[in-house]
């Protein structure tokens, strides 16, 4: 192992098929060499791999920004490489100037907005379920669908082109860059739902209705109405974070509950002990496994000299396995508690959308557990995310279990395509 200022250089690169094979080990290695290090994949970028560097670098935005620039080349700031995503409000902004844009977004992402979108999120979980209840089997993955749709719909987008949404901002994070479903996401899709976005923010600018577009739309900064740019650009990330991370999550603890049937039943025969699980799942699959940040100030960090312009990555998934925070961290412990996991990250840019997250996820783990208790997954089936560098989780789970009955009727049942 080489050093560059007196700090290691290492083999890593998040982004290869050798990290995605197995990307907590990748990551232990990495930490157990050495939790501050340099990389030269992708022209070069520093990893943080302990609590102790993830949890200090996310809260000093002054020297470890989140703002779009040029350095590392043109693109979504908080990613390595950069993709050419549109702008995103407010992850892709820095203090002062975040606070007034997350002023806008905490209403509609807090608890008691949330607890009014429950019946909602049952709803479209119920549904779901019910197309795969009677026939005994399924890939899960078809179930784990709602958060793509729930956040469509919340958002006020329209429900029958919830699909398209939700491949194209899977691509982004999940398929490996250039492959034919990445070009395809690109080149054919996001041109396709970004027209189709920007026609309702056009529509609710006239006829505003009840959803978070109309909300969004009547909003102002600065003493002024926020543009419709401005509009795509908050919904743009509203869209990336509903449909990926609770849908990682959900994907990875259903296969686990799987492999490990004592938990399963105890899940079972107390669903109260969801909450915390959830807590314990989060911290043990990091759906969303690393952001990004770029140096702005020349500054020594835990004796690792980095320069204006530096590329920085922080990775949550290898922070939520550190030993010198968390006990026994490789083993999944689902009445963990306190459990200070950074899956939702740390500082002001700490996701918006936590509580719907966790919301969803104890709907569709509830009811699965529920209503397909003995489900068996067909593991020499099952396909991984074919990129994890972002977001881990499984494309295809076959399942088998005994059939059940339809929990909505006919006319109950959402005008949407399953």
């Amino acid at each position: 192992m080489t050093e560059a200022g007196g700090c290691p250089v290492v083999h890593f690169d998040h982004n290869s098929d050798e990290h995605s094979a197995d990307p907590v080990g990748s990551y232990r290695a990495l930490r157990e060499k050495a939790p501050v290090a340099w990389s030269e994949a992708h022209g070069g970028y520093w990893v943080l791999s302990s609590y102790q560097a993830v949890f200090e670098a996310a809260r000093h935005d002054e020297i470890f920004s989140s703002e779009r620039n040029s350095y590392g080349g043109e693109g979504l700031s908080v990613v390595i490489p950069k993709t050419p995503m549109h702008f995103h409000i407010p992850i892709e902004i820095d203090p002062p100037n975040f606070r007034k844009w997350r002023k806008l977004i905490n209403p509609i992402t807090a608890p008691a907005a949330v607890d009014r979108m429950k019946g909602m999120v049952e709803h479209y979980v119920s549904y779901f379920v019910d197309q795969v209840i009677e026939s005994g089997e399924a890939d899960m993955t078809s179930v784990i669908g709602v958060p793509s749709l729930v956040t469509v719909d919340w958002l006020g987008l329209d429900v029958k082109d919830w699909r398209r949404y939700a491949s194209a901002h899977h691509a982004a994070l999940a398929a490996i860059p250039g492959s034919e479903q990445y070009q395809h996401a690109v080149e054919v899709d996001f041109p396709y739902i970004n027209e189709k976005t920007w026609e309702v923010i056009r529509a609710r600018r006239e006829n505003p209705q009840d959803d978070i577009i109309s909300y969004l739309v009547q909003q102002e900064v600065d003493d002024r109405p926020v543009t419709d740019d401005e509009v795509f650009s908050i919904v743009d990330l509203l869209l990336a974070g509903g449909v990926g991370t609770t849908a990682s999550l959900v994907s990875n603890t259903v296969v686990w509950l799987y492999q490990n049937p004592d938990v399963r039943q105890q899940l079972i025969d107390d669903p109260s002990l969801l909450d915390k699980a959830i807590e314990e799942f989060l911290r043990y699959f990091s759906p969303t496994q690393a952001l990004a940040r770029t140096v702005v100030e020349d500054t020594e960090f835990l004796g690792c000299p980095m320069k204006v312009g530096d590329r920085v990555l922080l990775a949550w998934n290898s922070a939520n396995r550190d030993a010198q925070q968390f006990d026994d961290p490789d083993q999944l412990n689902i009445t963990r508690w306190p459990n200070r996991h950074t899956a939702f990250g740390i500082g002001v840019h700490r996701c918006a959308g936590s509580n719907l997250g966790r919301v969803m996820a104890k709907e569709l783990l509830g009811q699965i557990l529920e209503r397909m208790p003995d489900y068996v997954v067909d593991v020499d089936a099952l396909e991984p995310y074919p990129h994890q560098g972002t977001n881990t989780g499984y494309q295809r789970i076959p399942a088998t279990f005994t059939p059940g009955p339809r929990r909505l009727t006919g006319a109950d049942a959402p005008a949407v395509a399953y």
